[in-house]
């Protein structure tokens, strides 16, 4: 796999070997980048669930001004460090945490983090038939801190499989769906009901 278009691109990025990893497909990649256009320029970048980083570093080669990407496996987070090191993109632009994304997001809701795109495509869930989904993906769309950490008029992308049916939650308003093969990615923007963070509500 590679970086498609930008500063970096026609760069091969470095992938784990075996199962522990999937990345987002060239073409899954290009097809989202062709959707987004000119948001990517000087957008501030969250990267979920980064495997090798693809997502994140697509976008700062494309203008973003920062990515924060987040993975859990130290493995998976030195080829995302390698990969990151040969875009030659200005080292303070990127961010790599090493961390649950569960616990990342609202640690990062709680310091009033805010990013104009939020990009996700995670371990694909199983069939879900006759029951809500308990994937991954579904995880991130009923996470109550994740609406706060994206800006307003800011695009959250979700990828999941096909044979996985998701439920939008009220904070979740859906611009657009893709399908390429058994990805399916979903274009989202934040509705109003947007709760505020308790930690930072008046008390009354």
């Amino acid at each position: 796999m590679r970086i498609i278009g930008g500063t970096a691109a026609g760069l091969i990025l470095k992938t784990p070997e075996g199962l522990g990893v999937r990345p987002t497909p060239d073409l899954v990649r290009q097809a989202i980048f062709n959707s987004l256009g000119e948001r990517v320029l000087d957008a501030r970048v969250l990267e979920l669930f980064g495997g090798t980083g693809a997502l994140s570093l697509e976008c700062l080669s494309r203008g973003a001004t920062n990515a924060t990407c987040i993975e859990l496996s130290r493995k998976h987070a030195r080829f995302i460090e390698q990969n990151f090191t040969a875009t030659r993109v200005a080292a303070g632009k990127f961010q790599l945490r090493l961390q649950d994304v569960f616990t990342a997001i609202p640690q990062l809701a709680a310091s009033g983090a805010e990013f104009d795109l939020i990009v996700a495509d995670p371990p694909f869930g199983d069939k879900n038939v006759g029951r809500r989904s308990t994937s991954m993906s579904q995880r991130l769309l009923d996470d109550e801190h994740l609406p706060a950490l994206l800006a307003r008029g800011g695009l959250f992308v979700l990828g999941h499989t096909s044979r996985d049916t998701v439920t939008l939650t009220p904070a979740w308003e859906e611009v657009k769906v893709m399908r390429h093969g058994d990805s399916m990615m979903r274009f989202l923007k934040r509705t109003h009901t947007t709760a505020v963070k308790p930690e930072t509500a008046e008390t009354q």
